[in-house]
């Protein structure tokens, strides 16, 4: 464990509709001090994921941050020309149409944090569906 009084987050994502890294979504992030939900979020900024589909530079979180939230921006990423329906032109199984529009237009991570502790979030995104876990 580290001796920092703040924690620390990183995040990547991966398209498992096309088995890559999902690039340029971007990411925002806030974060709470104090415990409940009734502490307000205070917005920190935000990045974008480059072509590994990592987000290496969110800001620094505030000492006393017990709670962090990761908002991305995914009806953006599959609107893209360069992502859904050209890769899927490129694999044979994937379908050639969706329904009627992004399901899940964004995807926001909430969670708690330590002080020292770094939090690696990887979110697993296709069209209809997403995972997130902790990761290291």
């Amino acid at each position: 464990m580290s001796t920092s009084a703040t924690a620390s987050v990183s995040t990547h994502i991966l398209d498992t509709s096309i088995g890559r890294p999902a690039a340029a979504v971007a990411v925002r992030l806030a974060a709470r001090s104090g415990g409940g939900g009734d502490a307000p979020w205070t917005a920190l900024g935000g990045s974008a994921t480059d072509t590994d589909g990592r987000c290496k530079d969110l800001p620094e979180l505030p000492e006393g941050t017990t709670h962090v939230r990761l908002d991305f921006d995914t009806e953006t990423y599959f609107a893209n020309e360069h992502s859904f329906e050209k890769q899927a032109e490129a694999q044979q199984d994937a379908p050639r149409v969706r329904d009627s529009g992004v399901f899940f237009p964004e995807v926001a991570i909430t969670f708690a944090v330590t002080p020292g502790e770094h939090y690696h979030v990887p979110l697993l995104l296709n069209p209809f569906g997403y995972s997130v876990y902790r990761g290291s």
